[in-house]
């Protein structure tokens, strides 16, 4: 039986779809061929969200252990191998099932100051034509109402960032020595270096270096609006095109025009400031428990970091 010994568990826009991107690259290392299969978050469950577009998570999640053990039928003599999950971290009911199944396995996460994240998730979700709300004030003000009415934990913008509880979960079921916690300052700073400590983490050729030339899953709000619709929803004219194209050639030409058709408005001060203070706790237990200072989260100036 054919498990993971390792999983990037989180956080969500964080930069873990670039770290699956990347990681894929080296020559030791599997990673599932659906990015994010959330088997250890909804095992055995019927998936039944009801927000705008929440039908996607049904049709790529895996609830059943045959289909998960199938996502690695294609390894051959891979040392390393893994998934990125980001549900994984925020979902409760992920860490007792990962202690059950796999609990030797190597879990990697990638923090980002949770204003940010929460900003970042709701440009995702406007980018995608999902988020009914053009202003993220109004999306936060919803969150509850959101919840209650069952919409998927991605909509969970503010949740989502208390990484202090979700952290203490983790070290409560694992050791400390299973668990590599990086900050998304560092993966913007130095992506090669921080690749390269999970080599090292993971116990694989530590001098790999992958191709960054592409960055995976950015956010933002597209400038043009009807390229942006061309793009992402089907039509007769790409059609047409589809059998001419390598499937690979076409989603290069997609990426390019999608994310080059965005832009990245700065959060507005008030929103940060409200957030700020929801975060500042758990931000301290957080720091406490990675042992990292973590004191620029909690400053009202912040640059904005794109993903």
């Amino acid at each position: 039986m054919t498990m993971p010994n390792f999983l990037i568990i989180g956080a969500a826009k964080s930069g873990t779809t670039a770290l699956h991107e990347y990681l894929q690259q080296h020559p030791q290392v599997y990673m599932t061929p659906n990015k994010e299969t959330n088997f250890f978050a909804f095992e055995g469950e019927v998936i039944d969200f009801n927000g705008p577009g929440d039908n996607g998570v049904k049709n790529f999640s895996i609830t059943d252990l045959e289909t998960y053990q199938a996502e690695f039928e294609q390894v051959t003599n891979e040392l390393a191998l893994g998934e990125a999950c980001p549900s994984y971290l925020y979902l409760p009911k992920a860490a007792p099932k990962i202690k059950k199944y796999v609990p030797n396995t190597r879990l990697i996460v990638i923090l980002r100051n949770p204003v940010e994240r929460a900003y970042a998730n709701f440009l995702h979700l406007v980018r995608d034509n999902r988020e009914p709300h053009s202003d993220f004030i109004s999306a936060l003000k919803d969150e509850t109402t959101r919840i209650e009415n069952n919409w998927e934990w991605f909509w969970h913008y503010i949740q989502v960032g208390y990484y202090g509880s979700q952290l203490q979960r983790y070290y409560e079921m694992f050791s400390p020595s299973q668990i590599k916690v990086y900050l998304y300052e560092d993966f913007k700073t130095k992506p090669v270096a921080l690749i390269q400590d999970i080599c090292r983490f993971l116990e694989i050729d530590n001098t790999f270096v992958p191709d960054m030339s592409y960055r995976p899953n950015r956010s933002g709000v597209p400038r043009n609006r009807t390229i942006h619709s061309f793009v992402m929803k089907p039509n007769l004219l790409k059609d047409l095109f589809k059998p001419l194209l390598p499937n690979i050639f076409r989603q290069n030409i997609k990426n390019q025009v999608k994310y080059n058709n965005l832009e990245k408005p700065p959060i507005s001060q008030s929103a940060r400031q409200y957030l700020i203070k929801l975060y500042r706790e758990d931000i301290i237990q957080c720091q406490n428990l990675i042992n990292r200072d973590l004191s620029p989260w909690l400053a009202e100036e912040v640059s904005y970091l794109s993903d």
